[in-house]
């Protein structure tokens, strides 16, 4: 009997002594867990202050803060643009109408006045409606009409991938886009002949409701046969044949190639490639793009772009546009002095491709922006 309680106790001992190292170890573990974490928060203080100071750095080099990023434009807008859709706001129709029938013939220029009004109706069309209303067959009230349509089927869809969009939203989206295809038409028949402005008003409604390849590339011979260098309708060719919409990478390519080709020197459609390349490393997660744009062949796209940005110089409405991807392919290529010299022209407005493609546009921009001005300013 004694030899078992000895036994036993030794047992027990044996338990207690386990059970007292285990917490024992247990405390161990926390403390080092806890120091660990105290020197992570130092670790990330210290990055956090370095990251701050490097920001501060670019800043006093003459670059924007990021507070002060405008997020909505490419690059500032004009006093007169303004001036209209102050006026508009108000009701006065009739400084739309001029504003946008000053282009005259430069489509490029008339689309890109036509779209912001279009954006100010989508929110209240109360003076578009009056504009039509006092000349029901004004063709340049017209098109404001068609692309305000347009806008607002989209902005109902809204801007996430399809599986992050309702049903309900879909079917108002293509019940609007359908209204939106006449308004379309109505305008194409009112427009002047050589105006491919309703046409290609027509292209975001042709990736919306899925034109067949067929009937959308008899939409492209309507737009190419009276502009065939039209950035504006070329860029929104390049989303109908993109993966994420009606095509492939192959068939985006295959589009860009052939626009870039088109082009003569400062029509800026050297931006076209540019744009199909990133829409594949946006697409395909096992491309990185600190490789992927180094590929030969991108690398002499950018160049080509360069090359047509000196030609096309500053007055071109897309310069800002092919400026912010030349910034970031540039960035990515390790050309760092070349794409500081594009984020000087750009920076302040990122309202743009690459940036707005990112869920946090500042961030992205920011990381390109400050790594390459600290790269070539190394007392930054």
């Amino acid at each position: 009997m004694t030899v078992v309680l000895i036994v036993i106790g030794v047992l027990l001992l044996a338990v207690a002594c386990w059970v007292l190292r285990g917490v024992y170890l247990i405390r161990k573990a926390k403390r080092l867990e806890a120091e660990i974490g105290t020197l992570n928060a130092r670790t990330e203080a210290v990055e956090a202050d370095e990251e701050a100071r490097k920001a501060a750095a670019v800043v006093a080099l003459g670059f924007v803060a990021e507070a002060d990023l405008d997020t909505e434009n490419p690059a500032p807008v004009p006093a007169g643009r303004t001036a209209v859709l102050e006026a508009v706001r108000s009701g006065d129709w009739e400084a739309a109408a001029a504003y946008v029938e000053a282009a005259g013939q430069d489509w490029q220029e008339r689309l890109e006045r036509v779209r912001p009004l279009a954006e100010a109706a989508a929110e209240d069309d109360a003076w578009l409606l009056a504009w039509r209303a006092a000349r029901p067959g004004d063709a340049t009230a017209a098109l404001v009409h068609a692309d305000t349509s347009v806008m607002v089927a989209w902005n109902v869809r809204g801007s996430q991938s399809g599986s992050r969009t309702t049903q309900e939203q879909f079917r108002l989206f293509h019940q609007l886009l359908s209204k939106a295809q006449a308004d379309a038409h109505e305008a194409q028949k009112l427009a002047d002949p050589a105006d491919p402005s309703p046409y290609v008003v027509e292209q975001a409604i042709g990736m919306g409701l899925g034109y067949s390849h067929e009937r959308y590339r008899e939409l492209w011979a309507r737009i190419t046969e009276r502009a065939p260098r039209l950035l504006w309708s070329h860029v929104a060719g390049l989303q109908y044949w993109c993966a994420k919409w009606r095509g492939s990478h192959e068939l985006a390519m295959a589009f860009a190639r052939e626009s870039a080709a088109a082009g003569k020197p400062g029509d800026l459609l050297t931006l076209l490639p540019l744009m199909a390349y990133f829409e594949q490393e946006t697409h395909e997660d096992d491309l990185l793009p600190e490789t992927y744009y180094k590929e030969p062949e991108i690398v002499a796209a950018a160049d080509a772009a360069l090359a047509d940005l000196a030609a096309a110089g500053n007055e071109h409405p897309g310069t800002p546009r092919i400026r912010h991807m030349l910034a970031y392919l540039l960035f990515w290529q390790d050309r760092d002095a070349e794409a500081v010299e594009q984020f000087r022209h750009v920076d302040g407005h990122i309202g743009a491709v690459p940036w707005t493609y990112a869920g946090e546009p500042k961030r992205r921009y920011l990381y390109a922006r400050d790594w390459a001005v600290n790269v070539t300013t190394p007392d930054a």
